[in-house]
């Protein structure tokens, strides 16, 4: 079995209980934020499975990875039903790793799920129903092989379904033993705050808010989301942050290279890969390289620096890309220059136009309501 270095360090928490004293841990950990003024900590850079981790990518190759993660003092896993392709197939393949090389260390690592987006058809394939979430996570758990995960998220928001309803589900897992915290994804600033609410009413704050953010997305900032999410002491999951790789050296050479996402993904096209692209991004990967990074860490640095931001999570194909990624905790903090510079080429009114406009959403038919996030 493979094993986390045993080292003794103990970790170092940032934001909201910066005041706290540190948590030790027997292995090395990377850094940690707590979510509000929950129990509940993250690192600052989590392990997600959207997109990477279905049948298009042999099993050993995402074993690998889960374990690298782990190995890298990485101990949050994200997944969701829906993530493969097919749907489910991440949460088996997670289940099987946590049974056959990390089950000695559940207790060191956290789980999260999520339901709610389009799993199958009819009318409880998806939405915020008491019906589909508890049976969507009975099914997860199943998958996982386990008997409760450490956070379960409702996807996004249902408008047809009365968010009484929906938070009675929620609260309904932790009572029962299904899951020890709960948070909401994709929601907007009114949404999360009326969720923030009904939760704490019935006895299971909202622990976490999982958004996109990123250069390319800053409307959780200028959105006021990040607002509420300090008002209502609620952690912030930051999926995205490298905008599904838009803000990496990928596509530096004007067009998309072999195994790349753009243009593979139902989720990104190529359409990015104009002028225009590619002149912002070869001039910030110029700002990242004055600095001795690269794009990528540039990037994760910029997102991790908002102080309503808990966790970023990491998609990668290759350990080596996780390697690359977690080494942009080491660099020194953005200055003030560095952070006007990417203001300059990332204004927050047009943040957006790159990802929105190649994003495509498979989930999307007759029978389903629009769902354009993993």
């Amino acid at each position: 079995m493979r094993r986390a270095p045993t080292s003794a360090k103990g970790t170092k928490l940032i934001g909201l209980a910066a005041e706290k004293e540190p948590i030790t841990h027997p292995t090395e950990l990377l850094d940690a934020r707590r979510a509000g003024r929950t129990g509940l900590v993250l690192p600052t850079l989590s392990l997600g499975l959207w997109h990477t981790f279905g049948e298009h990518t042999p099993v050993h190759d995402q074993r690998e990875r889960l374990l690298a993660a782990f190995d890298a003092g990485i101990w949050h896993i994200d997944t969701a039903n829906r993530y493969g392709p097919p749907h489910g197939h991440a949460e088996e393949v997670l289940g099987s790793v946590l049974a056959r090389d990390l089950a000695a260390h559940r207790s060191e690592i956290m789980v999260s799920t999520k339901a709610g987006n389009r799993i199958g058809p009819g009318a409880y394939g998806a939405g915020g129903s008491r019906k589909h979430l508890l049976e969507a996570l009975d099914a997860s758990l199943g998958r996982l092989r386990l008997d409760h995960v450490d956070v379960f998220y409702l996807h996004r928001p249902d408008p047809e379904v009365d968010v009484d309803e929906t938070v009675a589900a929620l609260a309904h897992t932790v009572t029962s033993g299904r899951a020890h915290y709960v948070g909401i994804s994709n929601a907007d600033a009114a949404t999360t705050t009326e969720y923030a609410t009904k939760l704490r009413a019935a006895g299971v704050p909202l622990a976490l808010h999982q958004h996109r953010f990123s250069l390319l997305d800053r409307d959780a900032e200028s959105g006021g989301l990040h607002d509420v999410l300090g008002a209502e002491r609620v952690g912030g999951v930051v999926y995205s942050p490298l905008a599904q790789g838009l803000l990496t050296d990928h596509y530096l050479a004007g067009s998309a290279p072999a195994g790349a996402r753009a243009g593979s993904s139902p989720f990104l096209g190529t359409e990015f890969i104009d002028d225009a692209y590619l002149a912002r991004t070869r001039e910030a990967n110029e700002l990242a390289t004055r600095h001795a990074r690269t794009l990528a860490q540039l990037a994760l640095q910029w997102v991790l620096r908002a102080p309503a931001v808990t966790s970023a999570i990491l998609g990668v194909s290759r350990v080596e890309q996780l390697h690359a990624n977690i080494a942009a905790l080491q660099a020194p903090p953005l200055d003030e220059e560095t952070l006007a510079a990417l203001d300059r080429l990332y204004p927050a009114a047009s943040s957006r136009t790159a990802e929105d406009a190649t994003a495509t959403n498979p989930a999307t038919s007759s029978e389903t309501a629009p769902s354009p996030a993993p």
